[in-house]
């Protein structure tokens, strides 16, 4: 009988520190529920564990080979802390700037609304710092002018309702919008909303820092992401596009790839990729040929030589 106690013991030790190791703070009284035993069972263990461990280097259990407690949490306010791990923690540990960093990311990806589930990244955020090698640095993502309104396509989803907010398109017209929030992507350095849009009946994209006087409306969504299939691109194609031949290097072409139509020909033409690709507006094309400098070359039509042409002569003519 005595045997089957001891194996029962060891059995619900063997549970009990996996549990608390992975959470940061307890309660007994939790513990307790967690598991179906009494408090007092709970209380006797812990005082187990905290003399328990492995021996060390030295052969001999020294302070740094026991399982440690926060003893005063424990005594005074029935809350449990392991303040020293032993034996589990013999796995490869993240160094604290990886945690930092990762933490960071964290923190980031809980503003979108795709990942409204903020508990479930608290929890591992918490995980990462105490499962670090040191304490993680201090850092915060800095803030942008678009923070606000992710908060209110966070608050969207996360409420059930659309938001609505007034678009200014590249050609700067003004339009008042009511969305289906579905997605946040960044493409280069900008941020984009995917939504089912109630105004044109289907999935549409929108550039963040084009989108001014957000605020959340009363109508429930439609739409959410899992009943929507979204394209692979971010950008979709429409009959009043703009096609534009250029000639890019070599290294710089798959950075065309969401720009270049179904069944456009790619030609090699003195060591130059010549190939057309899809913008909605020369403005676009100018933004996009200011990110790939001295790499492409408009060729055609005349049209968009000059457009980018007087576009760069007047930013070079600021800096005379």
């Amino acid at each position: 009988m005595a045997d089957h106690r001891a194996q029962d013991k060891l059995a619900f030790l063997l549970s009990l520190v996996p549990y608390l190791v992975d959470h940061d703070r307890v309660s007994v009284a939790e513990v307790a529920a967690h598991f179906g035993v009494p408090q007092s069972q709970i209380r006797d263990a812990v005082r187990l564990i905290g003399v328990s461990g492995i021996p060390g280097e030295t052969a001999q259990y020294q302070h740094g080979d026991l399982f440690d407690i926060n003893w005063d949490d424990f005594e005074l306010n029935d809350q449990i802390v392991l303040t020293n791990r032993v034996a589990i923690d013999d796995s490869p540990r993240f160094s604290a700037r990886e945690a930092a960093a990762l933490i960071a990311g964290l923190q980031y990806l809980s503003a979108l609304p795709e990942h409204a589930d903020r508990a479930a990244v608290a929890s591992l955020m918490a995980k990462l710092s105490r499962g670090a090698s040191a304490v993680p640095s201090s850092l915060t993502v800095e803030a942008t002018a678009t923070d606000g309104t992710l908060a209110l396509i966070r608050e969207s989803v996360s409420t059930g309702v659309q938001i609505e907010f007034c678009y200014r398109s590249a050609q700067g017209e003004a339009q008042s919008r009511r969305v289906d929030p579905l997605r946040i992507e960044s493409f280069d350095a900008d941020w984009y909303l995917r939504g089912w849009d109630h105004l044109r009946q289907g999935v549409r994209t929108f550039r963040l820092d084009r989108i001014s006087e957000p605020v959340i409306t009363t109508e429930p969504i439609t739409f959410r992401a899992q009943d929507v299939t979204l394209p692979e691109t971010l950008f979709e194609g429409s009959p009043e596009d703009l096609l534009v031949t250029i000639d890019v290097v070599p290294s710089a072409a798959p950075l065309l790839a969401d720009y270049i139509p179904a069944g456009a020909v790619t030609t090699e033409i003195g060591g130059l990729f010549r190939t057309t690709i899809r913008v909605s507006h020369y403005h676009g094309l100018k933004r996009l040929l200011a990110s790939m400098s001295g790499m492409a070359t408009v060729v055609e039509p005349a049209e968009a030589r000059t457009a980018v042409a007087e576009w760069a002569a007047a930013g070079a003519a600021r800096y005379r």
